[in-house]
């Protein structure tokens, strides 16, 4: 369980004078006996009363009393925020602990404690703290939950302080914040063979190769995909086949991800639009692809990618592998909408014949754009293609089905380029879809001609 750290702070001293703030904290009940008391006053020195004189100073002293002792107590009270965990799923609950200590040697009065939340993670919470003894603690603990992706802050904390009589009430903020993450939903994939993930690379999987040394060049033979300019001409000679030199050392798979976040390329909004599912669908691509080993991309349609990223994308299967997860989790929680009207800056970012995999979360294409994402094939060792039906994802669910002409026609053009390219109607599982894709890359591949095994992704 990921635990966020814990924000401390006391009350912020002196943001104003210092009577005129506990004067300012009088509620209703302590100005109703401050009048009171003034009044008598007034009228024990009119009628000359000296009782009532003793009345009017006692009603006027009690509140001016309390409001000095409650200014005082603020000085004397900290608290901390734990966020358990610090970034949680779109949908999930993550729990936030707070505590409070009383620093000082007296015992504080009624408390009540306040967290400022956004609206989206629910209503603020508040409770209320008995008597805290000097030198104590209370803890308690509230849960949030939203279904939007994104970064929330927390805070800051605000504690109401009160004296036993009900004079005078103070409201001190403290200054720490905390930032809760909601990150996309993860669907778990399954491990299936999709051809030409590595291309030019060819055995997929990090290993070493050569044998006896690592300037050792082992032939072997030639798989469909593989670069002609690796072929070893003396090898072929002498087993009668054509061979490649596999002389790369530990080499890790690549996949690129490219997520259209067009604007023009999705309708609808929410938690369930088509643009949650395709980010939801890129999250897990990559942590599936992390978890096998391979390393991973994150590209968008405006040609941007994960801040700290290598030029060869996030390494898995390692140490820092949850660390990348969670930079792009991080960057996939405040992705939104771009500006773009084309794919041309993803193509200009794509380098030619070595990205290994590449799988793309598309919205709406026309034309144009469905030629630019076909010539992205050219540069890569395998494509994947989700593409989302737009008039599904905005059609009532009764509604009538019309042929889906547009749709279909984008579906052949990235087909003839050599793509996977899968359609993706409203609500469709992602884990299914993948299956599919594997499916129809196999069927793809059969019916092109030989090919070597894929890495199993």
């Amino acid at each position: 369980m990921t635990t966020g750290v814990a924000g401390r702070a006391e009350a912020d001293r002196g943001e104003q004078g210092g009577a005129r703030t506990a004067l300012a904290g009088l509620t209703t009940r302590g100005r109703s006996f401050l009048a009171a008391g003034v009044a008598a006053a007034v009228c024990a020195y009119v009628l000359g009363q000296p009782d009532l004189l003793r009345v009017g100073l006692l009603l006027t002293a009690l509140p001016l009393v309390c409001a000095a002792v409650v200014y005082r107590t603020r000085y004397r009270v900290a608290g901390s925020r734990r966020l358990s965990p610090a970034r949680v799923p779109a949908g999930s609950e993550a729990r936030v602990h707070l505590r409070m200590d009383n620093v000082s040697r007296l015992p504080t009065g009624l408390l009540m404690l306040q967290d400022r939340v956004p609206y989206v993670l629910g209503p603020r919470p508040r409770f209320v703290l008995d008597r805290v003894e000097a030198g104590g603690r209370r803890e308690v603990s509230y849960r949030v939950r939203s279904d939007l992706r994104g970064r929330y802050p927390l805070g800051p904390l605000q504690l109401r302080l009160n004296d036993p009589f009900g004079m005078c009430e103070l409201t001190r903020s403290f200054s720490t914040h905390d930032t809760l993450t909601v990150v996309p939903r993860v669907t778990a994939l399954p491990p299936v063979r999709l051809g030409g993930e590595a291309k030019g690379y060819g055995d997929g999987r990090q290993r070493s190769l050569a044998l006896a040394g690592e300037d050792d060049a082992i032939p072997r033979g030639y798989r469909y995909g593989d670069d002609l300019r690796r072929v070893h001409w003396r090898s072929t000679a002498r087993y009668g086949e054509l061979m490649v030199r596999r002389e790369e050392q530990p080499q890790r798979s690549r996949c690129t991800v490219l997520l259209d976040t067009r604007g023009l390329a999705y309708r609808g909004a929410g938690p369930d639009s088509a643009f949650e599912w395709a980010v939801s669908g890129a999250a897990s691509v990559l942590v599936h692809m992390l978890e096998r080993g391979f390393s991973v991309r994150l590209l968008t349609d405006t040609g941007s990618s994960v801040p700290g990223e290598g030029a060869e994308g996030f390494a898995g299967a390692g140490q820092g592998s949850a660390d990348a997860a969670g930079l792009m989790m991080d960057t996939l929680a405040v992705i939104d909408h771009s500006d773009g009207t084309g794919l041309s800056p993803a193509y200009d970012v794509l380098r030619g014949g070595d990205e290994g995999l590449l799988v793309a979360f598309l919205g709406d294409l026309d034309e144009e754009e469905a030629a630019v994402t076909a010539r992205m094939r050219q540069r890569s060792g395998g494509a994947v293609a989700f593409l989302l039906d737009g008039d599904s994802w905005v059609r009532e669910p009764n509604a009538v089905s019309h042929p889906m002409t547009r749709q279909e026609e984008r579906l052949r053009m990235l087909r003839e380029a050599g793509w996977t390219a899968v359609s993706v109607p409203r609500g469709a599982p992602l884990d299914e879809l993948w299956r599919q894709a594997d499916r129809e890359r196999s069927g793809v591949v059969t019916a092109s001609g030989p090919s070597g095994r894929g890495a199993e992704s």
